[in-house]
């Protein structure tokens, strides 16, 4: 199996590649999502982000407010590494447990999107990686789509590295300034020759 990992800013169109490629009946699994479950009510997780954070960072029935935690953490690079510290091993272990999975199955292809895969050291574990990318005003149209000021847009562009470097350190990429067809174009494209 090619085990190929997806990354790229914020709001440049790495879940609509993850989701160009389920249409072709590939394996993908999106680390965001994966971040998402670990911190439900009763896990693990969400009890060591109140132990770091505080009771603010829970709604009344104890559910992680996620604004609030942003908050905290987009203003404050100590408080988003301990929040990074918390979670990257657990979505990492989560990750390979679903790659075991493909290999058993003897998938052809897998697909891991991690917006911080270069951030993360975790590049070394994939055949071949792909920056998803766009420009940056459309990255910024994308994410005041998503409610987002523009104070909050830089906060989150800044806790990842440039999306230029990204490019640099991938073995391929997807420019998303166009349609969703000629997007999965691209995508066809690499696994060509992926």
């Amino acid at each position: 199996m090619k085990l190929i990992g997806i990354t790229g800013g914020i709001g440049m169109g790495k879940s609509t590649s993850g989701d160009l490629l389920k249409q072709r009946r590939f394996p993908v699994t999106d680390t965001d999502e994966i971040a998402h479950r670990l911190v439900e009510m009763g896990q693990p997780a969400l009890l060591e982000i109140v132990k770091a954070f505080g009771s603010q960072v829970l709604d009344s029935q104890g559910k992680l407010i996620r604004a609030e935690l942003a908050k905290i953490v987009f203003s404050n690079p100590a408080a988003r590494q301990r929040l990074e510290d918390i979670l990257h091993p657990r979505i990492r272990d989560a990750w390979q447990v679903e790659v075991q999975d493909w290999r058993r199955r003897n998938e052809p292809f897998g697909f891991v999107l991690i917006p911080l895969l270069f951030e993360t050291a975790a590049a070394p574990q994939f055949d071949a990686t792909i920056a998803v990318a766009c420009s940056e005003k459309t990255q910024r149209v994308r994410l005041r789509q998503r409610g987002w000021n523009d104070t909050q847009i830089s906060q989150r562009i800044a806790a990842q590295w440039p999306v230029q470097k990204k490019i640099d350190c991938s073995n391929f990429v997807v420019w998303t300034d166009t349609s969703i067809d000629i997007h999965a174009v691209q995508l066809d494209r690499i696994l060509k020759v992926a």
